[in-house]
Order: structure tokens, then sequence, then C-alpha cells
């Protein structure tokens, strides 16, 4: 398997050009990995990095769009410096996007920003939740109707341990493996999903389609071990940006980790036809229910 990793060299937030190769390869399920290009910790933020800075009752903190902090323990000053520390990587990755990716600024769609103290080895979680098992994003209670999850990760561990990634096949080849297990999408289910509550807006065939294969690839142990996939340690003083629900992916070990997320419209991508939802839509053979004109436009 050729490689789903790009590595760049460049060493500056800010003066990250953008290059049509890149640009593909990321809208392609890629994985652009930044080496040396470290989110610098400013003095006493290193305090922070302690696992028990973590509310035990969330799985990250996170700073919301409007600036709040949620999951976070300690007094008003803790707090404040974690919201700084969170907040200047917002604007950081931001900032990389913007120059990376000029096409996408206008289109984009914040999400909070979240920081993970927590060392991934240790997790206990469902099989379905357990992001150790190689996977592509999709949410059960969060339908997107084919809008991108992208992503801006940076290893600001103090140890210098890498957060190391198991990277896997291109998202068609995946496609073209589970789609025919998975389960028939039904609309009267989704209208269900609704008014129970179960999610949050109505399931269309793509959200469907990703939990099929979401969880169908994180369900076949052989896959699992066997499918082609190269292991990739992100070091410490290191970022990596992907779309997340295009990038095969595994979160195998690690510990200190900022991560940026942001959403764009599959119609506002440079290649229209790269994105998850044209490649399943080319692959079911004709347009997917229920998703907005705009996003497969």
């Amino acid at each position: 398997m050729q490689s789903q990793v790009i590595r760049i060299e460049a060493n500056d937030w800010q003066a990250v050009q953008g290059s049509d190769a890149w640009r593909a390869a990321l809208e392609g399920g890629k994985v652009l990995f930044f080496p040396r290009l470290g989110f610098d910790l400013q003095p006493g933020e290193r305090a922070l990095l302690r696992p028990d800075i973590r509310d035990p009752g969330v799985r990250n903190i996170s700073l919301n769009v409007d600036g709040s902090l949620k999951g976070a323990m300690g007094d008003a000053a803790t707090q404040a410096a974690l919201a700084a520390m969170i907040t200047r990587f917002r604007e950081q990755a931001l900032g990389l996007i913007g120059t990376l990716l000029p096409h996408y600024t206008s289109a984009l769609r914040l999400a909070p920003t979240s920081y993970r103290p927590m060392q991934v080895e240790n997790r206990q979680q469902s099989w379905r939740a357990d992001d150790r098992r190689l996977h592509v994003d999709a949410f059960p209670s969060r339908p997107n109707y084919g809008e991108r999850i992208l992503r801006v990760f940076a290893n600001v561990n103090p140890e210098g341990m890498p957060r190391v990634w198991r990277v896997g096949e291109p998202f068609e080849t995946v496609a073209r493996k589970f789609l025919p297990r998975a389960k028939p999408y039904s609309a009267w289910q989704a209208k269900v999903l609704q008014a129970l509550h179960v999610t949050k807006s109505f399931r269309s065939e793509y959200d469907h389609l990703m939990l099929q294969l979401h969880d169908g690839m994180k369900r076949d142990m052989d896959y699992q071990h066997n499918s082609p996939q190269e292991t990739v340690p992100f070091p410490a003083g290191s970022v990596w940006v992907c779309f997340s629900d295009q990038a095969t992916h595994a979160v195998m070990s690690g510990q200190y980790m900022l991560e940026q997320t942001l959403h764009l419209p599959a119609a506002h991508a440079y290649d229209k036809d790269a994105s998850p939802l044209a490649i399943l839509t080319r692959l079911v053979g004709r347009p997917l229910h229920g998703v907005p004109p705009q996003q497969g436009a």
C-alpha cells in the first residue's frame, strides 16, 4: 500500500503555503504531517499537562465556540490558563488552515477545541467507541449529511512520547469492502430515532452508511489485524491534519494532545468528487436519501 501520510517540512505556522498536491492528498484521505511545526507552550503552561486537570466525568477538556471551558478541574486561575492555552492553539490552527486551504475559509464552521490529557492505552471503552480500532469518523447521534470533518492535531507531550496512529487504506477501498455488508437504510427508522431523541436530527442515508462503515470496520478483527496499514508515530512537537471522516485511522498510544475540529460543506472542497459523500453516491449509483442539495451540489 502506498503511504497515506505526506510529510511537510514547514516550521512556521504563519508561512505554510498550500500546494495543489497537498490539497489533493488531503481531500483524497491522506494525512498531512508537519514534524517541525510544534505548538510552543508558554511559561507556566507545562503545569497544565497533568491528567487530573480533567473532570473524570468527561472524556476531554473542550473550549466551546463561545469561549467557555468545559470539563476542567481546578481553581479560576487554572481554568483561565487552560482556556488561554487552548485559545492560542485554536488561533494557530485556524491560521494554518487559512494559509494551507484558503478556499475553505468562507465556508468553515468552527467546532469546539479539545485538550486531551489522558493516556490512550488506559481507556476502557466498548468496541464501537474504541478508537484503537481502525475506523473513519461517524457519529450515531449527530447526523452531518456529508459535511466534512477537518481536524488539526498537535502532540504536546512534555516527556517526548509520540502519539501513535495506525493509518489504513483509502476510503473508497474501505467502502467497496464494507458497503455490501451494510444494513439497508430505512427512512421511517430514521424518523423514529429522531422522535425518540436518539439522534439530534433526521439521520440521512449518508450518515447511516458512514455508521455502517465505522461499525463494520471496528467489528471485523481480521480486518483490524490484516488489512493494509502503516504505524505512524507523531512525535512530541509535531502537528498533523486530516479529514477524519475519510482517513482510515486508529489511535494506539500517547498522552497530551490538542485538537481543533472544523466542518466543511462537501460542495465547498477543491475537488467535489473526492469526498466520502461523492464516493458513496457513486458506489450506490443514485443520490442518497435525506442529503441537502447544497452538500451534494
